[in-house]
C-alpha cells in the first residue's frame, strides 16, 4: 500500500473540513457576538466624551418646556381623546431626540476612515453586515439616554406616564429599532458622500422633513392630503405612534402596534443589509 504523502493528507483533511455541515445556530451566535463587540466599542466612546449627550438634552428640554407649555395653554392643536397637548407632545419629542442622535451617528465612519481604523475592521474576519449592525445598535443605545431625559422632563411636567413593565419594555424596543434604523441610514449616507461637510449638510437637510412630516407635533388627521401620504411613508411616524401608545397612560395606537413594529423592524433589517454591502466603499 502506497504511503500517504503529507500534502495529500492535508488536502484530504481540508476537503473533509469543507464537507462538515455548518451549524446555523453557531453561525448566528458568532454574528450576534461580533455585532455586540462592535456596538460595545462604539458605546465605550461615551465614557470618554459624554458631552454630546449632555448637549443633546437641551433640545428636548426646549421643546417640552417652551413649545409644549405654550401650545398646551392656547389649545392650538387638537389631540386624540382631548388629552393635554404636553402629553401628546412628549412621545414626539422623544422620537425627535432619537432621530437627531441617530441621523448624525454615521459621521464616526468618516472619522474612522481618515484615521485608518476602517482598514483594520475590513481586514478582520468580521462580516460586513455585522460591522454595520454593531454601529446601528450603538446608535440605539445612545438614544436610550435621551429616553431617560425625556421621561424625567415628562414627570416634572405631570405627563401621565404608563409605568407598567410591558410598556417600558415596548418603549425600549421601539427606541432601539428606530434609532438602529436611522443609524443604518446615516451609515449609508456616510458611505456614499465620504466627506464630513457633505454628510453634515445632508443630515441637516433630512432631519426637518423627517420630523415635520410625521405625527410628532400634530396628528395626521389635521394634515393636508399630500402630507398624509408622505407621513404614512415616513418611518418616524410609526416610531411616534408606537411610543405614544406605550409611553402614555391610556395611550392608543392609530396605526396599530403590529404595523408600527413591523415597519421599524423590516426597515432596520433592510438598511443594515444595504449598509453592510456598501461598507467596503469606505476605503475606495
Amino acid at each position: 500500500m502506497r504511503p500517504v504523502k503529507p500534502g495529500e493528507r492535508l488536502n484530504g483533511l481540508a476537503e473533509m473540513a469543507l464537507k462538515q455541515p455548518v451549524n446555523p445556530l453557531t453561525t448566528v451566535s458568532r454574528f450576534v457576538y461580533k455585532t455586540l463587540v462592535i456596538a460595545e466599542l462604539e458605546v465605550r466612546k461615551l465614557r470618554h466624551d459624554p458631552t454630546e449627550l449632555i448637549l443633546r438634552a437641551v433640545q428636548p428640554a426646549l421643546w417640552l418646556l417652551v413649545f409644549g407649555q405654550v401650545f398646551t395653554r392656547v389649545h392650538a392643536i387638537p389631540t386624540p381623546g382631548n388629552i393635554p397637548y404636553i402629553d401628546f407632545l412628549a412621545p414626539g419629542v422623544l422620537a425627535q431626540s432619537m432621530l437627531f442622535i441617530a441621523i448624525f451617528s454615521g459621521i464616526s465612519l468618516i472619522w474612522e476612515r481618515d484615521l485608518g481604523v476602517i482598514h483594520k475592521f475590513l481586514a478582520s474576519p468580521t462580516p460586513r453586515v455585522a460591522l454595520a449592525a454593531g454601529k446601528a445598535l450603538s446608535g440605539g443605545v445612545r438614544a436610550l439616554t435621551q429616553a431617560v431625559i425625556v421621561y424625567v422632563l415628562a414627570v416634572i411636567l405631570s405627563v401621565k406616564i404608563d409605568w407598567s413593565p410591558i410598556s417600558l419594555i415596548g418603549v425600549l424596543i421601539a427606541i432601539l429599532l428606530g434609532a438602529a434604523g436611522f443609524s443604518a441610514f446615516s451609515l449609508i449616507i456616510a458611505l456614499l458622500v465620504k466627506t464630513r461637510e457633505r454628510f453634515m449638510g445632508i443630515g441637516q437637510l433630512l432631519t426637518m422633513p423627517f420630523f415635520f412630516a410625521s405625527s410628532a407635533i400634530y396628528p395626521i388627521s389635521i394634515m393636508p392630503g399630500w402630507l398624509k401620504v408622505i407621513a404614512h411613508g415616513n418611518p418616524l411616524t410609526y416610531e411616534v405612534d408606537a411610543l405614544r401608545a406605550l409611553m402614555l397612560s391610556g395611550g392608543t395606537s392609530s396605526l396599530g402596534l403590529a404595523l408600527d413594529f413591523g415597519v421599524l423592524a423590516l426597515g432596520t433589517i433592510v438598511l443594515v443589509i444595504i449598509a453592510g454591502r456598501l461598507y467596503p466603499r469606505a476605503v475606495t
